[in-house]
């Protein structure tokens, strides 16, 4: 049985704090809301004034916070864990905030004599309930197998991302992409209507393809990332398709703001000569804005 602290108990953290109870772990539990303590109180953990107390004796911190100024507060600010939590301890931060205030916190609890790491959690409430959540475990490989046995009762899956801070860098590329999609997938449905086509026969086409599959899965891992970028389907290929989409799209009324901004990546991969080059050789010139090393291919 491990001491647990576990601070935050909203609509994520109180059932993620319930399966570690579940499961036998002793729980000291923090939060602004008396009504959230109280039911974790009836369930059997223990309830602290703040977070110092909750953290007394602990021996891993769990915090499941709204944003990283909270977490801070209540890591180092008055009456927070480092005012009692042993130098033995490991402290969890689960919540999902700015990436650079991760790689801030952790420098500064290590300045302080304390071991931290980072475990943000993907999927939904549902899956908290349930204890299947997918966790992303941003430490050191000694901290992530101390921290996994405790880990895994909230959750079915763990990925060990890469290092201290990499948790948080993968749920924000993640959740990015997601709910950017979202509003791409909202402007092809809406056009669909637009035009006529049911979108149940959209849907079924776009599930075999790159578009309901995306990159990462199709395109990419057989061109570009392998550094082949002969053309299965040209730059100015797509560029040609994506124009009469766009053109179409604003001769019937229909908003494609996610469009028109890959309008202008396909036209500078074009302009740098890759107009020729397989269409994820998109990659390429983005990289190239960026200012990163090609690596890939050149």
């Amino acid at each position: 049985m491990t001491t647990i602290a576990f601070l935050g108990l909203g609509q994520m953290g109180s059932p993620m704090a319930t399966n570690l109870l579940l499961k036998g772990h002793q729980l000291h539990v923090f939060d602004v809301s008396a009504d959230a303590v109280n039911r974790l109180v009836d369930k059997g953990a223990t309830a602290a004034k703040t977070p110092a107390d909750a953290a007394r004796g602990a021996d891993i911190v769990i915090t499941m916070l709204p944003n990283g100024d909270i977490v801070r507060q209540v890591l180092m600010g008055e009456n927070g864990v480092t005012e009692t939590l042993s130098p033995a301890a490991l402290v969890i931060d689960m919540s999902t905030i700015h990436p650079l205030q991760t790689d801030a916190l952790i420098k500064e609890m290590q300045q302080k004599g304390f071991a931290m790491m980072d475990a943000p959690v993907g999927r939904t409430s549902d899956n908290a309930k349930d204890g299947t959540l997918l966790i992303l475990a941003g430490g050191t490989p000694e901290h992530v197998e101390r921290a996994r046995p405790v880990l895994m009762c909230m959750g079915s899956e763990l990925v060990e991302a890469g290092g201290p801070g990499m948790g948080i860098r993968v749920k924000l590329i993640n959740n990015y992409m997601s709910i950017a999609l979202n509003a791409l997938s909202g402007e092809a449905a809406v056009l669909c209507e637009s035009l006529g086509l049911d979108l149940a026969v959209a849907i079924n086409v776009m599930s075999g393809t790159a578009a309901g599959k995306g990159h990462f899965t199709t395109s990419w891992p057989g061109k570009v990332l392998k550094g082949d970028v002969s053309p299965a389907f040209m730059v100015d290929l797509a560029l040609k398709d994506l124009r009469i989409a766009v053109d179409v799209a604003q001769q019937t009324g229909v908003p494609l703001g996610m469009g028109q901004v890959a309008e202008t990546y396909y036209q500078s991969a074009s302009d740098s000569g890759r107009g020729r080059q397989d269409w994820s050789a998109l990659l390429l010139d983005m990289r190239q804005q960026a200012g990163l090393v090609e690596t890939v291919n050149k």
